[in-house]
């Protein structure tokens, strides 16, 4: 946009290929009936920000147009078009990243997740691709959002997306908790966060294992009961575990899940697996008669997400570092290194916590 006119202009961070990305002035959105202008206030970097920008795609997906990241957003309400009620203009807000989204509220999700039309945003799964949150304003369906409770921070409420994504994977098997003792492979952000999903649903007994000791510092500091050093002398037990949870995203996990599950137990998949063919081994999965569970992103759990925040505050220890939209660069570096970080999330237009 060199040397163009910008009429209301505000920046992006702009993903054009692998490791290509800059803070360029971008024309602000116009409110349209039915939708909400966002002011963003913190955006936290996933997985999946990392490999776009490592590799210019996620997955089967690769960008083939300018995109902007972002879905794991909190920020204040700009503007609102006509049709829409129940929002107010300044109001604290968290956003549904999906489309469609159940409304607020709802009780019964009817399974949008797994609805195969739809869009997320800061993803190249679609053509045109659905920009994302790094943006200092974003327009958004008035159905994708969601007033904050009282008492809770835009920080912490960047969380809430991914904290989602935990409570849908944990309540896969909802009905087996009671009593169970658990493990969670994988201690990153969505790991941590699923401690404390376990947690919010009445387990007592929840491991970790993980090769990085900061992350098995945050697991511990979301309640996590007992913490294993991958590759260390000290490991779980096979069939040791009446639900394992992967969350990962490798295959050497899955496979690791599975021999730790007793006969009769459940694997959980959460974590994002690469696509194409893997090797795990799969053969005690028969021998074992172990039921494995697919999760895929999240429906109606993000309204209960933020309650969970609300009350929890050992949640601000998963958030270890905050940048400005400046240096999207190094915060999606920092992102990419889980020896040093866990959530990393980026003040985009410089909203108070």
């Amino acid at each position: 946009m060199t040397g163009e006119q910008v009429r209301d202009p505000m920046a992006a961070a702009v993903l054009t290929g692998p490791e290509a990305i800059e803070v360029v002035p971008r024309e602000r959105p116009t409110v349209a009936p039915g939708r909400v202008l966002v002011d963003v206030a913190y955006v936290g970097l996933c997985g999946s920000d990392v490999h776009y920008y490592r590799a210019g795609r996620n997955g089967i997906f690769s960008i083939t147009e300018p995109l902007v990241l972002g879905h794991e957003l909190s920020g204040r309400v700009r503007e609102i078009g006509a049709g829409v009620e129940g929002i107010e203009v300044g109001e604290d807000v968290a956003v549904h990243p999906a489309d469609p989204a159940p409304p607020r509220g709802a009780v019964d999700g009817g399974g949008l997740n797994l609805w195969r039309g739809g869009s997320y945003l800061g993803s190249a799964s679609t053509t045109p691709h659905t920009q994302g949150a790094l943006t200092e304003t974003i327009s958004v369906k008035a159905i994708q959002i969601r007033p904050l409770p009282e008492g809770l921070s835009l920080k912490r409420a960047a969380l809430a997306e991914p904290l989602a994504v935990a409570l849908h994977g944990v309540d896969r098997v909802r009905g087996r908790l009671p009593g169970a003792k658990v493990l969670v492979s994988g201690a990153g952000p969505i790991g941590c966060l699923t401690v404390l999903a376990l947690r919010e649903r009445g387990v007592k007994e929840i491991a970790v294992v993980d090769p990085q000791d900061k992350a098995l510092q945050v697991a511990r500091s979301c309640g996590a009961t007992a913490a294993f050093k991958l590759g260390s002398d000290v490991m779980p037990d096979e069939n040791s575990f009446d639900i394992t949870i992967e969350a990962a995203g490798a295959a050497n996990s899955l496979s690791a899940c599975i021999r730790y599950t007793r006969p009769g137990g459940a694997v959980v998949q959460v974590g994002i697996l690469p696509p194409g063919a893997l090797s795990v081994e799969l053969a005690p999965l028969v021998s074992k008669e172990i039921t494995l569970f697919g999760s895929q992103r999240f429906d109606i759990e993000i309204d209960e997400a933020l309650e969970v925040l609300r009350r929890r505050a050992e949640a601000d220890g998963i958030i270890t570092h905050a940048f400005r939209l400046d240096q999207v660069r190094e915060a999606l570096g920092i992102a990419g290194d889980p020896a040093v970080s866990s959530k990393v999330v980026v003040n985009v237009s410089g909203l108070p916590a």
